[in-house]
């Protein structure tokens, strides 16, 4: 991407909830009540919509963060990682007294993770945060039953919408919440919020129908890849995952969110924009955490690199510098310096040591 901007915008905008992350790795099973199990491997980093927000400044895009920390000590080292280290606008954010930041601990475990959180609902909501919000390229959202009043203002002067979803722990899946999809440029759901909103069997199905309430609908798929649909260019696109060792899923999705709106800003074909989408997340979950697994242009670059430069005999690098050969002439010519990744405690040279 080049160093041009078409304006002074920012060019993500993004408001939710934000958490400090301590994730666990390495369990050889899961853990049950009665019993203590070592890790291989610890990592803290930001978490929540900071996953969303270092994942798309990682590719030089000017990113606004609207969130709420805490007066402690989680607050305080999220804000700086956030500010100081990966050049985030914070200029939209509150620090609230007498609040505590939540707290997250991630069990990585095999290809998913479970989650143990604390913390209570922020002092200012998402509205108080935003107010009148900024005019920006585009928005990276995450819509809830209760639409937020901020939203159709941002639509209203401009602002591309990319919307995901989460999981409905009531299970009653409003089709209601799609109404929503109406201020929305884009939408990112996963195929089994896909399926479950739309009253649908299959992730073809459930795009079929997203594709009629939105300009670009995305359905991600997992270890099956994604598929979408672009109304506004008439392209369908269906890319394979990128094959890859998981040791934290954590934030993947929002690593596909962060590098999709990327690549659309730079007007790329869709099936660029899904390859680049889902190479970006296979390489996040190489790393521990969400946010700072983020791979940004500097992993990106890592990553062809090696795949140009491969083996003959290595057939499944000839059909990735088939598949990614886009990205010689997309990537910038200078990727940055390598990105942090979450401080990790390194496993014990021999195992698990013994106790005094």
């Amino acid at each position: 991407m080049g160093d041009e901007r078409p304006d002074a915008r920012p060019d993500v905008l993004l408001t939710g909830l934000l958490f400090y992350d301590l994730v666990l790795t390495g369990l050889g099973k899961p853990p049950t009540p009665g019993e203590e199990i070592w890790t291989d491997g610890m990592g803290t980093s930001p978490g929540g919509i900071a996953n969303l927000a270092v994942a798309a400044a990682r590719y030089g895009l000017r990113t606004s963060l609207a969130t709420v920390f805490g007066d402690d000590y989680y607050g305080t080292h999220c804000r700086e990682v956030l500010a100081g280290q990966e050049h985030i606008d914070l200029s939209l954010s509150r620090t609230a007294d007498g609040w505590h930041t939540p707290v997250t601990v991630s069990i990585a475990y095999g290809h998913d993770r479970a989650l143990v959180t604390h913390g209570q609902e922020p002092p200012y909501s998402q509205d108080a945060l935003m107010g009148d919000p900024p005019a920006a390229r585009t928005a990276l959202v995450h819509i809830e039953a209760e639409p937020r009043e901020w939203l159709a203002k941002a639509a209203a002067n401009g602002t591309k919408i990319f919307a995901d979803v989460g999981w409905d722990p009531t299970q009653q899946w409003s089709s209601a919440l799609l109404d929503q999809l109406a201020l929305c440029h884009a939408f990112v759901p996963n195929d089994t919020e896909a399926m479950a909103y739309t009253r649908t069997d299959t992730a073809a199905d459930a795009l079929s129908k997203l594709s009629e309430l939105v300009p670009v609908a995305v359905v991600t798929r997992g270890g099956d890849g994604a598929i979408a649909v672009d109304q506004t260019t008439g392209e369908y696109a269906d890319v394979p995952a990128l094959a890859t060792e998981v040791l934290d899923a954590t934030g993947a999705g929002d690593v596909f969110g962060a590098s999709f709106v990327a690549a659309s800003l730079e007007g790329w074909p869709l099936e660029e924009r899904l390859r680049f989408a889902v190479l970006a997340a296979g390489l996040s979950v190489r790393r521990h955490g969400g946010a700072l697994a983020a791979p940004g242009w500097y992993g990106v670059h890592q990553w062809w690199q090696s795949v140009r430069n491969p083996s003959p005999e290595n057939r499944e690098n000839t059909e990735l510098r088939r598949a990614y050969g886009f990205l010689a002439e997309r990537m910038p010519a200078d990727p940055g310096p390598p990105v942090p990744h979450a401080p990790v405690t390194p496993p014990a040279p021999h195992g698990i040591p013994d106790l005094p």
